[in-house]
């Protein structure tokens, strides 16, 4: 094979591709799609250098990852705010229209995980998840392996394709069946599964799972169209799939029968459907509505109504997580529901189950409505027949056998040691408001657990190189890496150790809090201490006694290994006790600022009241701002707002 000859046959297998899984109109069978992917690989065997980037040998990679790198979107991806019934869809148009007839694009919403696609000159350059909507996680060499996104486009400039990655229905299926036979964890939906097959480290294991790529929207992108509507219709002719049910709506009732028109298809859909996103098409119209602080105000989500099942409650079994609250767990006679095998659904608390009148064997409706976890909403007592029996309340830990704390809704173990609660434990403790520890994330904790190098918290810092040498994808530079971060994150702020132990209702605020107020010495304070604190309930108060009485030598421990930093003797400044709101669209974040403020003593609230000194005011701001200038608060701009603190801190 010549270089031009695997140049025209790397254009006939991406043609090929196309037809089969994009337009699902097979050209050529799969024999002789084998054999040109075979002379192919023998070209660039002996060619590596000229292997091109959209060749379809690039769609699996050899390589396994030790990790995902952070990846920043261009323009950040944003929520949606949702709807319920058609009087919100004509309260949302006439916000939006004011009076003017407009164009409404309408697409499905699909049950999967949502993808940013970065372009350049027409090359696949980055794939990030959606992350928290600013920061996502580049997998690239993940999504290569999905046959639907294609390597390359016929567009040069620099574009964001966003879109949802889906699994079928039937391929959910198929894939937990596997894992079932495997004795590994099921998924428990397939938008599940889509996330966890787009973050595998290796993959060859992506590649198995059939994952599909449907565009809903885009990022960056500099194509002159004014119609949101035929712009997507012109990135899908770049060779993605075709969004089924996309269509131009001019009015309320024509976006109601598109709506009730998909309710009906929702359950024989190969593919989960979730609810209709509903855009101005108007692109200009867009851009001058703008976002609100977390969503745009020219689309919505529509939500399907929740669809009901019968199931049947085997059991109830008693969960016990992170922070120790123990939790009624439903066995269930397994049942279908949107594409998800549901076996399992939590009852919340027992005064839930009381309020529910839920008992052992009962018959019970069961509801999923854009949740990930389906509900119980209410028990079938007409269909009793006398084998129904009542869960009794807990009074000590299923699990290490400690007295629970009880109090009228939450049920909690509060022992540090409980091996229930200890690994996920470990994953909060080294989380981002936490310790956060650099690169030692819920994988490795899970890993190093399972292998019984760490089973308490005091042994992530006393991790040496030896237990992590020899570990699969841990070479040198990760262990040293992993090592100075655990080794840096002793001396941090204190409100930082109190927010990782984990206690109930304690959390970041209520850490900065107690830090402030006690210093080191706030776990040996008494019920009327911290009753005092401003914000501190009965029950915030009787959960930290408690907690601080059964895990005292534990903390004193923790205590000697971090030596954090305590803020109570803090220089007052300017801005001690200010209280401040924050709204609007700013340039940074709002904990950015936020953590500035409350370094300088300052308090940050979410609600404006004549409490409130100050409102930091971005664009777009809404009720809050209009609510401020009713109680003449001072209002700052970014600009303002930076002098202040400049002034504080001299």
């Amino acid at each position: 094979m010549t270089h031009k000859s695997y140049l025209e046959a790397i254009q006939t297998l991406n043609l090929w591709a196309k037809h089969y899984y994009i337009l699902d109109d097979p050209i050529a069978s799969d024999e002789e799609y084998d054999t040109l992917y075979r002379q192919i690989k023998e070209f660039e065997a002996t060619n590596p250098t000229h292997i091109t980037k959209d060749s379809p040998t690039q769609r699996v990679g050899d390589r396994i990852l030790e990790s995902f790198s952070k990846s920043e979107h261009i323009e950040r991806m944003w929520s949606l705010d949702d709807i319920f019934n058609t009087q919100e869809l004509q309260e949302w148009i006439n916000r939006v229209s004011k009076g003017e007839n407009l164009n409404f694009t309408i697409d499905p919403k699909f049950d999967g995980a949502s993808l940013n696609l970065l372009y350049e000159n027409g090359i696949l350059q980055k794939a990030n998840t959606r992350g928290d909507g600013f920061i996502g996680e580049e997998v690239k060499q993940n999504a290569k392996t999905i046959p639907s996104i294609p390597l390359s486009i016929p567009y040069t400039q620099k574009i964001e394709i966003r879109g949802e990655c889906v699994i079928a229905k039937d391929n959910f299926e198929a894939i937990n069946q596997e894992r079932l036979e495997n004795g590994e964890s099921l998924f428990a939906n397939p938008r599940n599964a889509a996330a966890g097959s787009l973050r595998q480290l290796d993959s060859k294991i992506t590649a198995k799972r059939k994952l599909q790529f449907i565009p809903w929207g885009i990022g960056y992108c500099e194509i002159a169209e004014n119609s949101f509507f035929a712009l997507m219709q012109k990135i899908r002719s770049f060779g993605f799939l075709t969004s089924p049910f996309s269509k131009l709506c001019a009015n309320l009732q024509e976006i109601e029968n598109a709506y009730q028109n998909l309710i009906l298809k929702r359950d024989s859909y190969p593919i989960t459907l979730e609810e209709i996103v509903i855009r101005i098409d108007d692109i200009t119209l867009q851009k001058s509505l703008g976002f609100t602080i977390k969503a745009p105000r020219f689309a919505c989500a529509y939500k399907f109504p929740a669809i009901e099942k019968k199931a049947k409650i085997l059991d109830i079994t008693l969960q016990v997580g992170r922070t120790g609250v123990v939790t009624p767990v439903a066995l269930l006679e397994p049942v279908m529901i949107e594409g998800a095998r549901v076996s399992r659904a939590t009852l919340h608390n027992f005064d839930e189950m009381r309020k529910k009148d839920i008992l052992i064997n009962d018959s019970v409706i069961l509801i999923r409505s854009g949740d990930v976890i389906p509900k119980i909403i209410k028990s079938l007592p007409a269909l009793r027949d006398g084998t129904q029996k009542k869960c009794e309340i807990p009074t000590h830990c299923p699990i290490c056998g400690s007295e629970l704390l009880i109090e009228e809704k939450l049920i909690k173990c509060q022992n540090l040691n409980c091996k229930a609660r200890v690994k996920n434990s470990l994953i909060h403790f080294i989380s981002k408001k936490a310790l956060n520890i650099d690169g030692l994330g819920k994988r490795i904790i899970d890993l190093l657990f399972e292998l019984g190098k760490i089973t308490k918290i005091e042994d992530i810092f006393s991790l040496q190189y030896e237990d992590l040498e020899g570990l699969e994808g841990f070479k040198d530079k990760k262990i040293h890496n992993i090592l100075n971060a655990i080794e840096a994150s002793k001396g941090i702020e204190l409100w930082r150790f109190i927010n990782a132990l984990g206690i109930e209702h304690i959390g970041e605020g209520a850490s900065k809090k107690l830090a402030n107020a006690f210093g080191n010495d706030f776990y040996r304070k008494v019920y009327e201490d911290f009753i005092t604190l401003d914000g501190f309930g009965e029950e915030m108060a009787n959960s930290l006694v408690e907690f601080c009485h059964i895990n005292e030598e534990r903390i004193v421990n923790l205590l000697a290994i971090l030596q954090p930093k305590s803020t109570q003797s803090a220089v007052s400044t300017s801005l001690s006790d200010k209280t401040f709101v924050i709204t609007g669209t700013l340039s940074n974040k709002r904990e950015s600022y936020q953590e500035i403020l409350e370094s300088l003593g300052a308090k940050v609230s979410n609600n404006v009241s004549k409490k409130t000194n100050f409102l930091l005011c971005g664009e777009d701001a809404g009720s809050k701002l209009a609510k401020a200038q009713e109680l003449g608060v001072k209002i700052l701009n970014e600009t303002e707002f930076w002098n202040l603190i400049e002034s504080a801190k001299s």
